[in-house]
This record gives structure tokens, C-alpha cells and sequence, in this order.
């Protein structure tokens, strides 16, 4: 694994997962969240936003956290493996409201409340967003290593292993 993705619903746990993988590979970790918001909570143009990510991709080693429907398949062709956390809209919601009034290196500001957008983002993702997730990662299956996880504990089983497998 030298390229890897971290896909899923908001509050599914991507931002955590991707911490704890860059600590146990070493790889380059780069948040789409902090570089599409300004901390003034207002966002640069999709155009400075695809120049950043194509600056990223070019690189050797990468781990790149977060779902950006445009962009996705951009990213699913350069990288060598694909992690969706595919959890529960209900766990998603908890983690959303769980990460309100803490600060957070994958954001640039504190969240104060659970936005009313972000939520219905969170609880239309199974409709909207996961299916055209599932074609690209028919679409990649044979070329990518694709792992998906039902839980935040599978994720965390996952990085486990990896350490250990990793560190022996």
C-alpha cells in the first residue's frame, strides 16, 4: 500500500480510521475537508480545489481521507487501495454529533452545532451516495485493493493486524 482512499458517509469514522493508518504506515495523510473549507467556513473554487488534489496524487505516497462524490473516481484511479467504512446511518449521526465543540486537524474550524444540511447529507448517503460508490468500486475491483468495513470495529481489527503485521 503506498496509495490509499477512505471513503464513506460523513461521521462514519474516515477522519479516525485515517489517523491511526497513517500512524501505523508512516504514509502521508491529507484531508480533502481541509483543503476544499477555509476556516472561515466558506470554500475555495472547485478549480483551486482539483489543482490541490492533483498536486497530492502526483505524489509516490499518500493517504487521502474523505468522499467528494466529483473527485472520487479521479482519486480511485490513482490509488492502489480503496477503504469504505460502510456503517449505519445512525452511527454516522452519533459520530457527527460526537466531534461538535472539539477541534480537529482534518477541519479548519470547531464545529458548534449539527448543521441541518450536513445532517440530511448524513441520513440520504445510503441512497444517494453509496450506490455510485459500489459502481466504482465494481468498476476498479480487479486493479484495487478494496476493503470495506460493516463497523468501526472491523476498522479497528484492521488496523491492528496491520501493526502487527507491519511491525514483526
Amino acid at each position: 500500500m503506498q496509495r490509499a482512499i477512505i471513503i464513506g458517509s460523513p461521521g462514519a469514522g474516515k477522519s479516525v480510521f485515517a489517523r491511526k493508518l497513517r500512524d501505523a504506515s508512516g504514509l502521508p495523510l491529507y484531508y480533502l475537508d481541509k483543503i476544499w473549507h477555509k476556516p472561515d467556513q466558506t470554500n475555495i473554487s472547485c478549480e483551486e480545489f482539483d489543482l490541490k488534489l492533483q498536486d497530492i496524487l502526483r505524489r509516490e505516497r499518500w493517504i487521502i481521507d474523505g468522499n467528494y462524490q466529483r473527485t472520487m473516481e479521479m482519486r480511485m484511479r490513482e490509488c492502489d487501495m480503496v477503504f469504505l467504512l460502510d456503517v449505519g446511518r445512525e452511527i454516522c449521526l452519533d459520530g457527527a454529533c460526537s466531534r461538535i465543540g472539539r477541534t480537529r486537524e482534518d477541519l479548519p474550524w470547531m464545529e458548534s452545532e449539527l448543521d441541518e444540511e450536513f445532517k440530511q447529507e448524513i441520513l440520504s448517503f445510503g441512497e444517494r451516495q453509496l450506490p455510485q460508490i459500489y459502481e466504482l468500486l465494481e468498476k476498479y475491483r480487479e486493479e484495487k485493493t478494496i476493503v470495506i468495513f460493516r463497523s468501526r470495529e472491523e476498522a479497528d481489527e484492521y488496523i491492528n493486524h496491520f501493526k502487527i503485521d507491519h511491525n514483526t
